[in-house]
């Protein structure tokens, strides 16, 4: 009989994102969104990364760990397709799948060597929450990764969807400046869920140190407020 897999977390994730609503949809959608991946205590060894330093990009095999459920369905609703279209749980990314999975494709901004944590990968372009679980790192290779007569499906008719965003200078002045650049992309990329459309709504998220207030009307996302966050 075969030993069932065990995986172990081999390094987390960290960045601006304490909770999903904000995220990118999809790794690399908003290229400049900075993260850093912090490895645990056994997994600190530098030899374990000879060599990456020359890899532009770098995939990862990670665990949705807060969208875990008990059995699974063999059909999910895309947010993307309106939340009321069932597609087959293999032919979409979603979170709720047999075995709850992520992959993502990063660029690896550099590689720094930290005096108490070790190695510590800076990436760009993560699409996961703040303290996920990371299973593997693995290089992207563009000669074998890289397909770009591949056609999308139903997933192709979003991939150009953006909103305008109007953030008055006021408001966006008390955002860091390293992280301005980050935070209008993912507001571009229209963080609310799909089959929600309410021009009156006020809708909202965490952002580093920051809750992000906004309308969306049409194609014109407006912010509202910028606040510091509490507790």
């Amino acid at each position: 009989m075969e030993q069932p897999l065990t995986l172990k977390a081999i390094a987390h994730l960290h960045n601006d994102f304490p909770t999903k609503f904000g995220l990118p949809r999809q790794s690399g959608l908003v290229e400049n969104l900075p993260a850093t991946i912090v490895f645990t205590p056994e997994y600190r060894n530098p030899h374990a990364l000879r060599g990456l330093e020359g890899f532009s990009h770098i995939w990862l095999i990670w665990e949705f760990s807060k969208a875990r459920r008990q059995g699974w369905s063999p059909t999910v609703r895309p947010p993307r397709l309106g939340g009321n279209q069932r597609m087959g749980v293999f032919a979409t990314r979603s979170p709720f799948r047999p075995n709850a999975l992520g992959l993502s494709c990063v660029k690896l901004e550099k590689i720094e060597r930290h005096p108490e944590m070790g190695p510590v990968l800076h990436v760009l372009g993560a699409d996961l929450m703040d303290g996920t679980p990371i299973f593997d790192i693995k290089p992207y290779l563009p000669f074998v990764d890289s397909h770009p007569e591949a056609s999308g499906g139903f997933a192709q008719e979003r991939k150009d969807h953006a909103l305008e965003v109007d953030c008055p200078p006021a408001l966006l002045a008390r955002i860091p400046a390293s992280l301005q650049e980050g935070l209008l992309g993912v507001l571009a990329q229209d963080p609310r869920p799909s089959y929600q459309d309410d021009p009156e709504r006020i809708y909202g998220f965490f952002f580093s140190d920051y809750e992000i207030r906004f309308t969306v009307e049409g194609n014109l996302l407006t912010v509202r407020e910028v606040l510091a966050r509490r507790g």
